[in-house]
């Protein structure tokens, strides 16, 4: 039997879907990042495959979503987009720390997955921590700066971004896989991207991974396309789950 229990974690609230009988047991690990106005209980399929999988799945709510509102429309934080993403970067840490803590979490078999602003976070994880074995992006983007500055100026309809913004869009880069490909080194790093998206490109993530693929810290990447637009067939989480089951 799956079980969903929720955790919480200095004001950080999360859901662990896991099989009943490994509940209390080390297991590799999955963190699944929800899209942008979504929650965690609004991915639960994902966890759910994971942990059909023997891995202990976990899904947090991003900052301003789901248990994290703070009573306004999350429409309402469009320019909060980027200070979202880097939050869950940061916060991952201690997310991880706590699992680690409980003993439920084998530290050197943990993955990292999640769809649209959830596939960006995956990205910029891989870029931050360099001990998370595989990552999983599904129609997300590892060029996290390019992709927030394309969409506010299409936003605003502004064709240079105002000095203030200017400041924070620089912090981004420190979040960017695109701007450090090689902090990849060789780990096992998924990407499906739909050929019809209209919200987050297809061609600037196949075109890293393109570029990268036969490098040696991109030995690992692999890439799968299909037809579709802004969504995930229910097909490709299934390839989600077994990736990790593969890669952990």
């Amino acid at each position: 039997m799956i079980q969903i229990e929720r955790y919480e974690v200095n004001g950080l609230p999360y859901l662990e879907i896991v099989k009943e009988e490994l509940k209390n047991k080390v297991l590799p690990t999955v963190f699944f990042y929800h899209g942008w106005t979504n929650c965690k209980e609004s991915v639960l399929v994902n966890g759910y495959e994971v942990a059909q999988q023997n891995i202990r799945a976990i899904i947090p709510d991003a900052m301003f979503h789901g248990e994290r509102s703070d009573g306004q429309p999350i429409t309402e934080h469009f320019d909060d987009f980027a200070n979202i993403v880097m939050a869950s970067i940061d916060e991952f840490a201690v997310l991880m720390e706590d699992l680690v803590n409980r003993k439920v979490t084998d530290k050197d078999r943990i993955g990292v997955t999640g769809l649209s602003m959830g596939g960006i976070t995956t990205c910029g994880i891989m870029a931050t921590y360099p001990e998370v074995k595989a990552g999983d992006c599904l129609m997300g983007a590892p060029n996290f700066h390019d992709f927030v500055e394309m969409v506010a100026k299409e936003a605003f309809e502004l064709e240079e971004l105002p000095k203030e913004l200017a400041t924070d869009f620089l912090r981004m880069k420190e979040y960017d896989l695109s701007l450090k490909p090689e902090v990849i080194n060789g780990r096992a790093f998924h990407f499906w991207h739909g050929l019809k998206d209209d919200m987050v490109p297809y061609q600037p993530t196949f075109d890293f991974y393109e570029e990268h693929r036969d490098t040696p810290y991109g030995k690992q990447m692999s890439f799968n396309t299909t037809n579709d637009g802004h969504r995930v067939p229910y097909s490709i989480t299934l390839e989600m789950a077994s990736f990790f089951a593969n890669v952990l």
